[in-house]
């Protein structure tokens, strides 16, 4: 049952990454016809993203720490956590690095290319997760 709610919460977590990337904030940019304001909103999904990865994170971390058995864990829980170690660093380093200099419009085009394949290296980390866990044993 605990990895079967694993599974889900990895599944909200890329599904939630792929939603907002690749749907949400594209349609923003060509429905609202104000970049500024597109921006705007983009950067506060992104923000709201953020906590989700964290949630879901955090969540996926204390499933795989508890499979283990005394302080031995196996070389698959290890593996996934790697996954969930990276994509939480890039989540909150495109957050807490990236995001405060796009706001800024510092240099913008290196930094929203850098946020930009961050984001995708996070769903990349995070769709890996989800395949491996959904892998029938």
């Amino acid at each position: 049952m605990k990895d079967r709610i694993a599974l889900l919460v990895a599944a909200f977590w890329w599904g939630s990454l792929s939603t907002i990337g690749f749907l949400v904030v594209p349609m923003l940019f060509a429905r609202l016809g104000n970049p500024s304001v597109a921006g705007n909103m983009a950067g506060q999904l992104f923000a709201a993203q953020t906590w989700v990865a964290l949630a879901c994170g955090l969540v996926l971390l204390v499933h795989f720490r508890s499979r283990s058995e005394g302080e031995r864990i196996d070389a698959a829980a290890r593996t996934a956590i790697g996954w969930i170690l990276a994509a939480l660093l890039l989540a909150l380093l495109q957050q807490y690095a990236v995001a405060p200099r796009i706001l800024a419009r510092e240099n913008l085009k290196l930094w929203h290319s850098l946020g930009s394949a961050m984001y995708l290296a996070q769903w990349l980390c995070a769709g890996v997760l989800l395949w491996r866990m959904g892998r029938r044993p």
